[in-house]
């Protein structure tokens, strides 16, 4: 290998490392506001799951724009995040938010929450503490939860006490045998 051909591969491996560099600063307040969001939504029912933070770590070295990052790295800054949360829960969601509110593209925005959806799923029950979580995040970043589908779920009604069944509507013969509780008859008491 002659000495061009040397200069050539050192200026091409700068390039890249430059290239990467410059990811990694542009990249860098999206990342920490991604693991920030899902460090609340991971912490939103008090337990920190192995799958929550497997579903943040793969979704980061996936992304073109945050697999730049060592894994060491993300982890550390989801630890800071969960540290906050440990010490003092308002203090750690104050914290995420402050980082969240960071980002002001909305396409980076949609995509946060969406990771944030991700991680609040990743263990099988996205919980309504997780949805309430999400959804806050949306309104810091100036999204509609719903557009997210993050309503929260209507409460069933609460059934009188003894009755197993929903109520049913007095059957059209009015005896006491057709399954109704007789205090349900109209008419009787």
């Amino acid at each position: 290998m002659g000495f061009f051909d040397e200069m050539k591969s050192w200026t091409k491996t700068q390039a890249i490392s430059l290239t990467e560099g410059v990811k990694k600063v542009k990249n860098k307040k999206f990342m920490e506001a991604t693991v920030a969001g899902c460090a609340m939504v991971a912490f939103a029912d008090g337990t920190i799951k192995p799958e929550e933070k497997a579903k943040m770590g793969g979704f980061i070295q996936r992304d073109d724009a945050l697999n730049v990052f060592d894994m060491s790295d993300v982890i550390a800054t989801f630890e800071k995040f969960v540290q906050g949360f440990e010490f003092d829960a308002h203090i750690g969601k104050a914290e995420a938010l402050k980082a969240i509110a960071k980002i002001k593209n909305p396409e980076e925005a949609k995509l946060l929450v969406r990771v944030c959806c991700a991680v609040g799923t990743a263990d099988g029950d996205f919980s309504e503490a997780e949805k309430r979580m999400v959804g806050e995040i949306c309104r810091e970043l100036g999204l509609t939860p719903a557009d997210f589908d993050l309503q929260p779920s209507q409460p069933t009604p609460p059934t009188p006490p003894g009755a197993s069944t929903p109520p049913t509507p007095p059957a059209a013969s009015g005896t006491k045998d057709d399954g109704v509780p007789e205090w349900m008859q109209t008419g009787r008491r």
